[in-house]
């Protein structure tokens, strides 16, 4: 398998208005892609029909090498990693730290099979590279909003997925908590045995540089594709956006202003 996604003219509808059109896209194994777009631009639904949880109205994906119709879409995401505000919200505020991270590898929200003592300790390695160990027997709720990305993503990390998806990870963080979390997605891309990752965004400071390439969608549309470098520049964001902006460069990330 070379290809975790492959997209080929992938359109999706819903109530006869296109939300997706003609979208082309492939992600190799090894490679960590930034998804940039503004709010409303198609990015959540991408990655829901990446997911499996919406299927395309035409065109055809393939995800970690399984062709969607063909494949049992609940074994699928086991290998899909996945954060998201959504799941935030239903995590039930009293659990605790450790258990929400064991319930990664089942995929579920909430423990209901079996686990055994290597889950645990699986998850108190997760957490530990992730940063989040001291929160094992912290309740949910008593956790602040950086932390409680961390769990996620340490959730995430429980089934040893082969591509993690982080939908706009930094949302409601402050400038440090932001940071912060910036340098545990870092630090866990250049892992030798990282899965490929996925970060949505539509701040530009947040792309790291791990993330060498990028997929820029408009309006459910791909606009462009390709290496970082070549799509973050001030004349590439400009006709993007549609409005004049300037991008400078600090400590290989990019940084964007409004042109005067």
């Amino acid at each position: 398998m070379t290809n975790i996604i492959d997209m080929q003219d992938v359109s999706w509808k819903r109530q006869q208005e296109a939300i997706l059109s003609n979208v082309n896209w492939k992600v190799s194994r090894g490679e960590h892609w930034a998804v940039l777009g503004l709010n409303g631009s198609g990015k959540t639904t991408l990655l829901n029909m990446v997911n499996g949880y919406i299927w395309p109205s035409t065109g055809k994906v393939n995800v970690l090498g399984q062709q969607f119709g063909k494949t049992d879409i609940r074994e699928l995401r086991k290998s899909i990693g996945w954060v998201s505000s959504s799941i935030q919200e239903r995590i039930k505020e009293t659990a605790f730290a450790v258990d929400v991270v064991v319930s990664g590898k089942y995929a579920s929200i909430g423990l209901y099979e079996d686990t055994t003592e290597e889950d645990y300790e699986k998850a108190y390695q997760i957490m530990e590279q992730v940063g989040c160990r001291h929160l094992t027997d912290r309740t949910y709720q008593t956790c602040s909003q950086g932390e409680k990305q961390k769990i996620l993503i340490a959730r995430g990390l429980m089934a040893s997925p082969d591509l993690l998806i982080l939908d706009e990870p930094t949302s409601g963080l402050d400038f440090i908590s932001r940071e912060e979390l910036l340098s545990t997605i870092n630090h866990l891309a250049i892992q030798k045995d990282a899965p490929s990752i996925i970060f949505v965004t539509h701040h530009i400071e947040e792309i790291m540089p791990v993330f060498s390439h990028m997929l820029l969608l408009r309006q459910g549309t791909v606009f462009d594709k390709g290496e970082r470098s070549d799509l973050l520049t001030s004349s590439c964001l400009s006709a993007f956006f549609d409005t004049s902006v300037r991008v400078e460069w600090h400590r290989d990330r990019a940084w964007m202003t409004l042109q005067d």
